[in-house]
């Protein structure tokens, strides 16, 4: 009962965090021009650091997401 719970708990947290990487292409591939233009006016940055850091930080995300929600409820999967 409670692996189940807890399952249930990984698979939608791993779907939301997911949702949640997915915007955020989505806003760098749709409005990347808007987003650089407001930090440029916060911080002195260079569109290709502007590119490395969003690379960076959506590979970085994607990996805890793995790490964190998708090999736990594998391991669930596999062990029920």
């Amino acid at each position: 009962m409670v692996i189940e719970y807890v399952g249930s708990i990984l698979f939608w947290s791993a779907v939301f965090n997911l949702a949640v990487l997915l915007a955020w292409f989505g806003a760098f591939a749709c409005g990347r021009d808007f987003l650089y233009r407001t930090h440029a006016r916060w911080f002195k940055i260079s569109p290709e650091q502007f590119d490395a850091i969003h690379y960076a930080g959506m590979a970085f995300y994607k990996l805890l997401i793995l790490f964190f929600n998708v090999a736990p409820l594998l391991a669930i999967w596999l062990a029920a």
